[in-house]
């Protein structure tokens, strides 16, 4: 909620939006049927079965970390400034986490989280979301709140 006007700024409400999206994939993460072969589900590592929706890999970390991004989103999401932050930072964050599982080999130790190649197309879509969501209604925001000098009010030159 903005301070001065009492009211959530559209660049707080995405944040929002976007946070309460990591909560819901974090706990569903850890609902059986939502989530197969839940008997399997690890603390970390590739050697998982266990599947969101029947196409990304989960383990106990990777829902943790969900579940934490909506919580610090949730609290960033109280200034429009943090809020911003939040999204773009977030989209960053999901962009390199997209370039590591690009590049990692998915079967080896690195694979820790754990990702598949659902995930890192996910991861894409997410941080380039993230970060266009930041850009557009930053800009918005800042639009809105900079000072703007009429044409006609320029100062007169003295005759």
């Amino acid at each position: 909620m903005n301070t001065r006007t009492g009211a959530a700024t559209p660049i707080q409400k995405a944040a929002v939006v976007v946070s309460i999206a990591f909560l819901v994939v974090g706990v569903l993460g850890f609902v059986p049927g939502i989530t197969t072969n839940l008997d399997d589900l690890t603390v970390a590592g590739h050697e998982t079965d266990t599947m969101l929706l029947g196409l990304f890999q989960v383990s106990i970390l990777h829902n943790i970390v969900h579940l934490l991004l909506g919580v610090v989103g949730l609290a960033m999401a109280r200034t429009a400034s943090s809020a911003y932050l939040f999204l773009i930072g977030g989209g960053l964050v999901y962009l390199a986490l997209w370039i590591y599982g690009l590049v990692i080999d998915l079967d080896s130790s690195a694979n820790f989280v754990p990702v598949n190649t659902a995930d890192n197309w996910l991861h894409l879509a997410l941080g380039a979301g993230m970060i266009l969501l930041g850009l557009a209604l930053g800009r918005r925001r800042q639009a809105k709140t900079s000072p703007t000098t009429p044409a006609d009010s320029t100062p007169s030159q003295p005759v």
